[in-house]
């Protein structure tokens, strides 16, 4: 049976303990924004701007569900999984990462921001937003689909 959090016994008493869970929004934060960060800027030094927009933070979202969480290659090892769980969380990827671009920068609006001797609205910073796009979008697929853990016996 499932519980929504991990017992830790202290004093010998029970408490609810939620450590495990916040390491794991942690881990999928960083993996989110390293993966987005590393993708933007690949995006930017190759002068991809304008409406190849859209196709970089949904290549961003779709690359950050199949590598955060359980990736890929884990379901293809697991003979009890299946691949299409990660292909999916890719696909919802695409939405996420076209979606909060589009929320970003055509429905709140958005600000200058000055970097590296030059300002532009910051969704025109690939590396920025798509960084902060990885790290929402991983940060949800780590908790949400974290690696099973070995029962040793």
């Amino acid at each position: 049976m499932f519980v929504g959090y991990c017992q830790v016994a202290l004093a010998g008493q029970a408490k609810p303990s939620h450590t495990p869970y916040v390491f794991r929004l942690l881990l999928g934060i960083i993996k989110g924004a390293v993966i987005g960060g590393a993708l933007g800027y690949g995006a930017y030094a190759a002068g991809f701007g304008g409406s190849f927009n859209w196709i970089t933070y949904g290549l961003i979202g779709f690359v950050v569900g199949l590598l955060v969480g359980r990736p890929i290659w884990s379901h293809v090892r697991d003979r009890s999984s299946t691949v299409w769980t990660a292909v999916l969380k890719g696909i919802f990827g695409i939405a996420i990462g076209t979606g909060l671009y589009a929320l970003l920068g055509r429905v709140w609006g958005t600000f200058d921001l000055e970097l590296l001797e030059e300002t532009r609205r910051v969704h025109n910073w690939p590396f920025v937003l798509g960084g902060a796009i990885g790290a929402i979008y991983g940060g949800f697929v780590e908790v949400d689909d974290a690696p099973r853990v070995s029962k040793k016996k």
